[in-house]
């Protein structure tokens, strides 16, 4: 079967035909489509007359083709790139394989006639066609197709465009006036910041070094180089950026902070970004991501770093069940957030996912019987029913005096973005003494450090013991892709390193590396929770001013487990690797 035969069948109808909407839904979709263009079909599953998936299998039923699901299929990376990009997004279709005739695409509507010749003519094949979901086809486009080349070429367009007079007609690098969305400056940067949001980066670096400039994505935590483009193009796309988040692009001698909320659309001539100041409240729209991103710039010797911290509010996680604690743990912390007063400190270094942990703490108690009441930089997330106030430094509003304020609003529960001099945790130590649940993060390598980093800020260990009723340490790790996870029985010698020399024969895994993860063996993270539930022993032990080694060995006496070792049940349950927990873990642990 080489291609179905459908240049007399219309979706609707078929669709009616086969009771799946009435005629009447038919209209209201044409009716929509006339207005807003685009194909009935995705009129259809977006007025919420019928589901993709219901709409695909019904396809494949009428036509007589396959329905898959291509997150279960072996995808051929190089039977991809047969197919360019634009015409894949264009489409809606992915190649899968080729078999002895002809070569499997995926299609979300098999009844489009011209993309299906589009096809033929870009691959010189017979095609076969299957039927999946348009949203499965668009994330495996997301996954086997980069910007990568649409970058490079944006990159010369716009290199080659200032070249003759570098910066000619131009103010600090950037374009006077109303810039196009086509203009290659914007594309350039659109696709750099649409390239990290596919690749699910966290943040964008981009670095100047010699006659190049460096662009790294950070990935699951990690750095990785994905582009170096000419050094002529460095100052105007720090000044795009510049102007995407509101920020000074003549002042180039000292650090600035900015922000904005980047819209990413897909065109069939590739990502477009655009930014909106101040309108917060769409997260996602049709056919558009849309996230929040930081910026901030720091002058260096070769000129103008920039880092772009990428906060996708959709994807944080807002219950204790999606934080991956274990059982045991996860009922300590309800047990700990349910008291009326005291402090609970979470800690961790920047990017190990305080805030997540803070917000589902948050998201998790009553907030209708409750006055919660936050004080932020910068606030990440909006909450129905919680009071939130956003750190200004400008107009005198940081930690300490919008606590203070926060105190005099009769609050019930109060969250401390971060807790970062003396005067702060006194006011929060005070807060959780007078009867107040009190959440904040402090920076420090483990839950028995957090005591003695405020007693170096100058807090007596009285109040410390008399206040903390909780604190919890954390670190994300990355997980072994699912897709290329392979066992593995660990070395004596390895088991000796770990201290489980006991242990017997212990099973781990790593990751092979596939497409799916790119070749790195990893995909997503988790996170690592150490938990230590104040008692009287913990208690001496910080009024005393033991070393924090002193106060762990007390809390070992409840159960307490470190970081490190409930890393390595992680590693042997076959979620992360061991090379993992010894990288995150190894500073706290001290080895």
């Amino acid at each position: 079967m080489a291609v179905v035969d459908v240049k007399k069948k219309r979706l609707g109808e078929m669709l009616v035909g086969g009771g799946l909407i009435t005629e009447e839904q038919l209209k209201k979709a044409l009716d929509e489509q006339k207005k807003r263009g685009g194909k009935v079909g995705e009129v259809l599953v977006d007025l919420g007359f019928i589901s993709e998936h219901n709409m695909a299998t019904f396809l494949g039923r009428q036509l007589n083709l396959p329905y898959i699901e291509i997150e279960k299929q072996l995808v051929d990376t190089d039977i991809v790139r047969m197919i360019p990009g634009s015409i894949a997004r264009r489409v809606i279709a992915l190649p899968l394989y080729k078999d002895k005739e002809s070569l499997v695409v995926a299609m979300a509507d098999p009844l489009n006639i011209f993309g299906l010749d589009d096809i033929k003519k870009a691959t010189g094949k017979e095609i076969r066609q299957v039927v999946a979901t348009r949203s499965d086809i668009l994330k495996a486009i997301n996954r086997y197709y980069d910007v990568g080349a649409d970058i490079e070429a944006a990159a010369m367009d716009f290199a080659g465009g200032i070249a003759p007079a570098a910066g000619e007609g131009m103010e600090g690098g950037v374009i006077p006036g109303e810039v196009s969305e086509d203009a290659p400056l914007v594309k350039l940067v659109s696709m750099l910041i649409a390239q990290a949001i596919m690749d699910r980066a966290s943040d964008i670096h981009i670095d100047p070094e010699g006659q190049a400039i460096k662009v790294r994505y950070r990935i699951d935590g990690v750095l990785r180089e994905v582009k170096t483009l000419q050094r002529e193009v460095h100052a105007p796309i720090v000044s795009r950026i510049k102007i995407l988040a509101n920020m000074d692009i003549a002042e180039k001698r000292i650090p600035q902070d900015g922000r904005f909320q980047a819209r990413i659309t897909h065109t069939d001539a590739g990502p477009v970004v655009t930014a909106v100041f101040r309108e917060r409240s769409v997260l996602r729209m049709d056919g558009e991501t849309a996230v929040d991103i930081r910026v901030s710039t720091l002058p260096v010797i070769q000129g103008e770093t920039v880092v772009m911290r990428i906060l996708d509010r959709s994807h944080i996680i807002l219950d204790l069940e999606g934080l991956n604690f274990t059982p045991e743990m996860l009922a300590q912390y309800r047990s700990l957030i349910s008291r009326p007063y005291g402090m609970i400190l979470v800690t961790g270094p920047t990017g190990s996912g305080k805030t997540t942990t803070l917000y589902a703490s948050i998201n998790t108690l009553d907030r209708k019987a409750n006055n919660i009441v936050t004080v932020e930089d910068p606030v990440e997330y909006q909450m129905m029913g919680v009071n939130q106030v956003q750190v200004n430094p400008k107009a005198g509003v940081n930690f300490a005096s919008g606590l203070r304020s926060i105190l005099r609003q009769d609050p019930d529960i109060v969250m401390v973005g971060e807790i970062r001099d003396r005067e702060t945790a006194e006011i929060a130590i005070h807060a959780a003494l007078t009867g107040h649940l009190v959440f904040s993060t402090l920076h420090t390598n483990d839950a028995a450090g957090a005591a003695t980093r405020l007693i170096d800020m100058g807090i007596e260990p009285f109040l410390i013991a008399s206040s903390a009723i909780g604190i919890m340490a954390q670190r994300l790790v990355r997980k072994i892709c699912d897709r290329c996870k392979k066992p593995y029985t660990a070395t004596p010698e390895m088991l000796r390193e770990l201290g489980l020399a006991s242990a017997g024969a212990v099973t781990f895994y790593r990751g092979g590396g596939c497409p799916a993860c790119k070749n790195s063996g990893y995909q997503g993270r988790i996170g690592l929770y150490e938990l230590m539930v104040m008692t009287d022993a913990i208690r001496g032990q910080i009024v005393a001013k033991t070393s924090s080694t002193g106060i762990k060995s007390a809390a070992a006496q409840t159960g307490f487990k470190t970081l490190r070792q409930v890393g390595l049940l992680r590693a042997a349950a076959g979620i992360t690797t061991v090379e993992e927990v010894l990288r995150v873990t190894q500073e706290a642990e001290g080895v």
